[in-house]
């Protein structure tokens, strides 16, 4: 008896421990740097996609879409270790299997790995790739960079000739351009290949080493690591230290130099127009030769970056693949939004519904839901309020979207096979059957080929 007692005195401690453990609030938030993209805001998010998916198509690229996660290596070592994405910013963690892993901080090094796992060396060259998705850096939130972003990427696989570059290039101000962003400004420079940069990095090295004591702490540490990062620092004094810096352009190999002459000569010939800009390095180890950046323009003298590129001409073989040279670019979708609502750009206007669908009693309603179906099938855009009771509410929905056609569909009508055919401009009605309707919409339409529209 004792021994039974013991038993339920513990069954109730354990119970009573059970039920006081805390309860974690519930955070009715995203976590931060994240946000959620409004119905109010797709309307210049679905701009973005059309417009980018549009070019991709009209310059040949092909749509390839990678997974969120990779392995934490292959961006440690495309990207470079002593890159800020690698050292500060990667959302890197470790699987239950024990995986090292990250969410991807970029494209280009997922969509190389891509490129070289399912042997697309063997398609006729330039292999052209375009991706549109997320991307995560864990870095300081602000207005266009947050922890969770979008871009838009184009890559460019097998082709040295400087004309891919001016085409990428070409590219990514269309896309800008047909957003509604009309001041745009290219800014291009060339950091060299591995054979002349060697040269370059070492007088770099030796001039910031003579500046040492006017960097911040950073700078001081990426210039015996990566010591073009320090170009492109945005510490104040560290800009003046970079302004009076020795120029890659001065220091390029025959090779790279007439490269970049070439690409200067295509993008005259396009009359886009562009600024050298000594101070782009493109923060990433694997460029070679070409970078460039999109930037907007105002007329209160504001620039904002765009996005930007260049060519990756080793990374390939880096990685294990063959040999091939490369170039790619991405854009910022939250920063062309931006830009676009700044500007009074159009977003994308969906198209309006000319009919509408209303029922009135239980019957009606379950009937109602395959005249929409065969609606749908047909190419007719339709709107309708399901679950509103009353023939008055429902009307006044149709007349709140502006519709030309109202379809009435009752208890009689739904025996009889018919429905009544509203002009809502002149509130004549008749009564035609169902299996002559769609026909009939059609010609007074005057439409083939829409889609459909829920209210």
């Amino acid at each position: 008896m004792a021994k039974s007692q013991s038993k339920t005195v513990k069954k109730t401690r354990t119970k009573s421990k059970i039920e006081r453990a805390p309860v974690e609030p519930l955070v009715l938030q995203p976590l931060r740097g994240m946000k959620d993209i409004l119905p109010t805001d797709q309307p210049y998010w679905d701009q973005a996609r059309r417009v980018t998916e549009r070019l991709a198509r009209d310059y040949g690229f092909s749509r390839i879409d990678i997974p969120l996660v990779e392995y934490a290596n292959l961006f440690e070592r495309s990207i470079g270790e002593g890159t800020d994405i690698v050292e500060k910013e990667m959302y890197a963690f470790t699987t239950k299997g024990n995986d090292k892993v990250v969410l991807r901080p970029e494209f280009t090094a997922g969509i190389c790995r891509s490129y070289i796992q399912h042997g697309m060396s063997v398609l006729a060259k330039p292999v052209k790739l375009f991706s549109f998705g997320p991307l995560y850096r864990y870095d300081r939130p602000q207005e266009g960079r947050q922890r969770e972003f979008y871009q838009a990427d184009f890559e460019s696989f097998g082709e040295i000739d400087p004309i891919l570059d001016a085409q990428m290039i070409q590219i990514a101000s269309r896309i800008v351009q047909s957003l509604g962003i009309k001041s745009v400004q290219i800014q291009v420079n060339s950091i060299g290949c591995p054979v002349c940069r060697k040269d370059y990095r070492a007088l770099l090295v030796s001039y910031l080493e003579s500046k040492k004591n006017k960097l911040c702490q950073d700078c001081k540490r990426r210039m015996y690591v990566n010591p073009l990062r320090v170009l492109d620092c945005k510490e104040d004094k560290c800009a003046q230290v970079a302004a009076a810096a020795p120029q890659s352009v001065d220091h390029l190999c025959d090779d790279c130099r007439n490269h970049f002459k070439t690409l200067l000569e295509y993008l005259d010939e396009l009359d886009l127009p562009y600024i050298i800009n000594p101070r782009l390095v493109r923060g990433l180890d694997y460029y070679t030769k070409t970078v460039f950046e999109i930037w907007s323009g105002s007329e209160d003298g504001r620039k904002s970056s765009l996005g930007g590129g260049g060519r990756y001409d080793k990374l390939i073989k880096t990685m294990g693949g063959e040999d091939t040279p490369a170039i790619g670019f991405a854009l910022g979708i939250e920063r062309l939004i931006l830009e676009m609502k700044r500007v009074q750009a159009k977003p994308y206007k969906a198209p309006k519904p000319k009919v509408f669908l209303a029922q009135l009693g239980a019957l009606a309603k379950k009937k109602s839901l395959r005249l929409f179906s065969e609606m749908e099938r047909n190419g007719i855009l339709v709107a309708e309020s399901f679950g509103r009771g009353s023939l008055k509410s429902q009307l006044k929905v149709a007349n709140r979207l502006g519709v030309e056609i109202t379809l009435i569909l009752g208890q009689k009508e739904t025996l009889d096979g018919t429905v009544i055919v509203k002009n809502m401009s002149t509130g004549v009605q008749e009564t035609v059957s169902t299996d002559k309707m769609v026909d009939l919409i059609k010609k007074k339409l005057k439409a083939d080929n829409v889609v459909v529209y829920h209210s």
